[in-house]
């Protein structure tokens, strides 16, 4: 068989899995569902505000903010799926609602986000075409680790240990990179996304600094950040980290389910994780509605042993297990090198 012959092959292996999957009409919008998704997270939103404004000056205020925390990730997980186009068909009111719920609801650039998240989808675990796996403070790839040193290198030896603390940070960094990003060429409606984004931060400060004393909104943001952080932190680990980085030369089926892992179980992981417990599914469909990637999931799963295809599901806690093991495998080199240093 001939080097073209096997891509043509290899590529019509993905077209034969779309197909059983549109007869399944796991395509089609369900706009029902997301009207009640959509109405509860609004509720939840409007009720934890709620309660800060009823509660006033007082350290439960604490407590109000571990509850907005995971609030703000669900509006994210909404977010996230409107951005796939799981939700509206146009693209007007997919941007007006994504930078509603990201923009003016979390803070966070919606513009940027997408573009970001696109690349990741195109070349998901690549050294260098995912953003998500670039080398930052925690690296991903054995081979980033080369001359890591002052506190870069001191996070790398021990990243496994400081994973999940350092996730306390991430809606920080999310926002410093939305900033950023407002500074870069290109960037679509750049007006928009600064203007709603300051309204956010404006109205979140305001609101903070009148009904609590300064301490007090000092505490209410640390830990309605941390929370926020770690919340997404634990949505996103899963899917992907410590799972095989793909050379390009993949297919694109292959491309998508060897480097995803789903996790396992009931309807509650499905809430809470918005879905994405299902990744490899919906790397392979990101326009397929959330609550239609647990009945893609036997589907692609048999297919996938039918073509001899590495299909990977664990729980929710290997999941993590997995991740911290490959956090700690990827900083070796640096900690032998430590202890080369010292001898």
């Amino acid at each position: 068989m001939t080097s073209a012959e096997r891509t043509r092959t290899a590529g019509s292996d993905f077209a034969a899995l779309n197909r059983l999957v549109v007869a399944a009409g796991l395509l089609e919008r369900r706009p029902a569902h997301y009207a009640v998704r959509m109405s509860v997270v609004l509720l939840m939103f409007v009720a934890a505000w709620s309660a800060f404004f009823l509660i006033g000056a007082s350290w439960w205020q604490l407590l109000v903010a571990v509850f907005l925390g995971a609030v703000f990730s669900q509006v994210g997980l909404l977010a996230h799926d409107v951005a796939h186009r799981q939700v509206f068909r146009t693209r007007t009111s997919s941007e007006l609602v994504g930078r509603l719920l990201g923009n003016v609801g979390i803070g966070m650039s919606y513009g940027w986000w997408v573009d970001k998240h696109t690349r990741h989808h195109n070349n998901p675990n690549h050294d260098d075409l995912d953003p998500d796996v670039q080398p930052e403070l925690l690296i991903w790839a054995t081979e980033s680790a080369v001359g890591r040193r002052g506190l870069k290198g001191f996070v790398n030896r021990h990243q496994a240990g400081l994973f999940f603390p350092l996730l306390t940070l991430l809606s920080i960094d999310l926002r410093i990179s939305s900033i950023k990003a407002l500074r870069r060429p290109g960037m679509r409606s750049r007006g928009l996304e600064a203007g709603s984004m300051a309204l956010h931060l404006v109205a979140y400060v305001t609101v903070l600094l009148v009904v609590l004393t300064p301490v007090q909104a000092l505490g209410f943001f640390v830990v309605h950040q941390a929370v926020f952080g770690v919340y997404l932190g634990m949505t996103f680990a899963p899917n992907h980290k410590g799972m095989p980085h793909p050379d390009g030369d993949e297919d694109f089926l292959r491309k998508q389910v060897l480097t995803s892992r789903n996790v396992v179980g009931g309807r509650l992981i499905d809430a809470a994780l918005g879905g994405l417990n299902h990744q490899i599914e919906h790397h392979l469909f990101p326009a397929m509605p959330s609550p239609n990637l647990r009945k893609a999931r036997p589907i692609v799963k048999a297919y996938c042993a039918r073509m001899g295809v590495s299909y990977a599901e664990t729980t929710l806690v290997e999941s993590y297990r997995q991740t911290l093991r490959h956090l700690h495998e990827v900083g070796a080199p640096l900690r032998a090198e430590r202890r080369g240093n010292r001898g």
